[in-house]
């Protein structure tokens, strides 16, 4: 490479313009990453983010628009060519073959092979590996098989893999999503080494206190257009906020004073082995009750034993003072309880099913006739008033749930719950992957549905949320009750602590 060619942005795209069966996805979008760059790509869910990383990536192709790398003229057909190119693309749903190995898993499609017998050199694989991985400092065994890993293993293995294809460019898609704010903090080490090497990154994230902590530059996109691309320096919190968005948000968290009612949901001694222990709780109409925790401490698995998802061995419920048997999640609707898991993808929605499919779905007794003929001109209608009512951004209740934005698909997963009409609401991570915007319509959901005297449950990673929307929050370490706090005594740094183990405190009612 000449000192001329070095002097070129490592990328630019320009005028890049991709639809989708006649809707406009990206329209004349530029970008640019110099050498060594942490470039962060900001919008809401649908801004055209992950549609231009995927032109990028080679995963679709452009309409329109040119991409030049290192000042050549590049045409990207197949994911192959961009790997090539050393363009690589780390997403935000992991997908690692988890039976092989930690090393296999880096070199799967190319392995290094004996040069007369054509067999996998698993020597010559493993030295790799051990250098792959000394190199950003870390120290996972070659030889331990994916399914052995941490989520943020599994996230730094898939660092590697791109490492390994000498790649240029990484693409990191939401890549602190599902990891705690240690394995955060480890990750950001490995983006810094990755950036002393002269290796661009575009990274993509809805956590702003990440991208002030580890962006170079910010560009925003905005209804598939491109708004402004400024050093991330010169932004603040606000600021960015309302290049995503077009419009100040104000009152992030809504939260009012409502006075809370009679305890409806009573949990007592709630045990799993391996998973929870003596799990006790009260929770009272109109209350919202935060669950905090690293990962790993038992937040969803006790929800999900709450909700009949997953049988504990020991304890009982008591709804409205009643003892329950939650052996499964029609019974927990039966009584009135929801649950909107974690992983809408995978646990909430049917991907393959419009918008109108996955509303109604737990309701289809109701909408009907002789518990046999569904009622199609009332399922349509309830299904047009819902989507008005949470403001589903949607072409109509025919489109495809997988075709829309994160936050959109959140909002289907709520109303499909909120039809079953339950007073005892479980919000598993509301907010997880979806954008400034969204998050502020959930927010303002969530106070409305305690306002109405329901009673919210909600399990957050994220403390500002817990702090800004809570009544009360009950910390969880390894799988038991180490702090329960009120809303007067909130106080982060003791939270945490609470969190990690270090400092045990119970203040109950």
């Amino acid at each position: 490479m000449t000192q001329a060619d070095f002097n070129k942005p490592l990328l630019r795209m320009r005028g890049i313009s991709k639809s989708f069966s006649g809707v406009t996805a990206l329209d004349a979008v530029d970008f640019a990453l110099e050498r060594g760059e942490v470039h962060a790509l900001m919008g809401e869910n649908g801004a055209g983010k992950s549609t231009l990383m995927k032109v990028l990536a080679g995963i679709c192709k452009k309409d329109a628009g040119q991409i030049f790398l290192n000042g050549m003229l590049a045409d990207i057909e197949t994911p192959k060519t961009a790997l090539d190119l050393g363009i690589s693309m780390i997403h935000q749903e992991l997908s690692p073959v988890r039976e092989m190995t930690v090393a296999e898993n880096i070199f799967l499609g190319k392995e290094p092979c004996h040069r007369f017998m054509g067999i996998v050199n698993t020597g010559k694989q493993r030295q790799i590996t051990r250098e792959l991985l000394g190199a950003l400092n870390l120290s996972l065994d070659p030889d331990l098989k994916m399914r052995a890993l941490s989520i943020a293993e599994t996230q730094m293995v898939e660092i590697v893999k791109a490492v390994s294809y000498n790649a240029r460019i990484i693409i990191m898609d939401e890549p602190t999503s599902a990891i705690t704010g240690t394995e955060a903090a480890k990750l950001f080490e490995i983006i810094y080494n990755l950036r002393s090497k002269g290796i661009g990154i575009i990274y993509i994230s809805h956590k702003m206190d990440e991208i002030f902590r580890v962006c170079d530059t910010v560009t925003v996109l905005r209804d598939g257009r491109y708004i402004e691309t400024r050093p991330a320096d010169q932004l603040d919190h606000d600021t960015l906020v309302k290049l995503m968005v077009g419009r100040q948000i104000s009152d992030m968290f809504p939260k009012k004073n409502v006075r809370t009612g009679d305890v409806s949901l009573a949990v007592e001694g709630l045990t799993k082995k391996g998973l929870f222990r003596d799990i006790s709780f009260k929770a009272r109409k109109g209350e919202i009750l935060g669950f905090a925790g690293l990962l790993g401490a038992g937040r969803s698995e006790i929800m999900e034993a709450v909700f009949g998802l997953r049988r504990a061995e020991a304890g009982g419920i008591r709804i409205n003072g009643k003892p329950v048997r939650m052996q499964s999640p029609r019974d927990a609707i039966r009584h009135h309880v929801a649950l909107i898991t974690e992983d809408r993808q995978q646990k909430g929605l049917n991907l393959k099913g419009s918008v109108k499919d996955n509303i109604t779905l737990v309701n289809l007794k109701k909408l009907s006739r002789l518990n046999q003929f569904i009622r199609f001109k009332t399922e349509r209608s309830i299904t047009d008033t819902e989507i008005g009512k949470l403001r589903i951004k949607t072409r109509d209740h025919r489109q495809l749930v997988h075709t829309l934005s994160g936050g959109n698909q959140q909002k289907v997963v709520v109303a499909k719950w909120l039809l079953t009409d339950p007073e005892i609401i479980i919000f598993d991570e509301p907010t997880r992957g979806i954008d400034i915007g969204a998050k502020a319509e959930i927010y303002k959901m969530i106070c409305e549905l305690a306002e109405q005297g329901k009673t919210v449950l909600m399990v957050s990673s994220e403390l500002e949320e817990i702090l800004g929307l809570c009544d009360r929050v009950i910390v969880l370490y390894q799988g038991r009750i180490s702090g329960e706090f009120e809303r007067s005594a909130f106080d982060q740094e003791r939270i945490m602590k609470a969190a990690m183990g270090n400092e045990p405190l119970l203040i109950h009612n």
